[in-house]
């Protein structure tokens, strides 16, 4: 599949809901009246205050991203050195064809042309297994120092690393 990588516009903000909220409900991680999905859905305040990416193929938005360096509203545990990408979403109808692993690639080549950029932070839920194989098998690694738990909830995020 032929993916070109772009920010988002205006006119992609409800195919980027409809995929992150799918691709999220689909996969279990979260209920429809979960708080988080409030957020997934606010792509007009992501995109306000960090980078949305999407990936196109055949004229459909196929993937969503969300890109944030250290300081930013949206980002959890970036560094001054590094590149966040969070809310990763594949649209359910071409998981398994790829997309996830170009997409995360693409982070990776726009990561590598930013000055002083020096490594791509992701954080990832415990539970959230296929994602932690797509990181670990592009070189990403754990970094447990790093893991820390949702304010007011039990649950463990875990941090991976990629060194530029």
């Amino acid at each position: 599949m032929n993916l070109d990588f772009r920010p988002a516009g205006s006119a992609d903000y409800p195919e980027v809901r409809r995929i992150t909220r799918e691709a999220y409900l689909r996969a279990g991680h979260f209920t429809a009246d979960h708080p988080y999905m409030s957020v997934l859905d606010n792509v007009e305040h992501r995109a306000e205050h960090a980078e949305v990416w999407v990936a196109e193929a055949s004229g459909n938005v196929v993937a969503a991203v969300t890109l944030t360096f250290a300081g930013q509203p949206y980002s959890e545990i970036a560094r001054d050195d590094e590149l966040e990408f969070r809310m990763l979403a594949v649209d359910p109808a071409v998981q398994g064809s790829g997309v996830g692993r170009a997409v995360v690639r693409q982070v990776i080549d726009h990561a590598q042309s930013l000055p002083d950029i020096s490594g791509i932070s992701i954080t990832s839920a415990t539970f959230m297994e296929r994602a932690h194989g797509l990181y670990e098998s592009l070189g990403f690694r754990r970094v447990p120092d790093r893991d820390w738990y949702v304010p007011g909830e039990d649950v463990l995020l875990w941090v991976f690393r990629l060194d530029l």
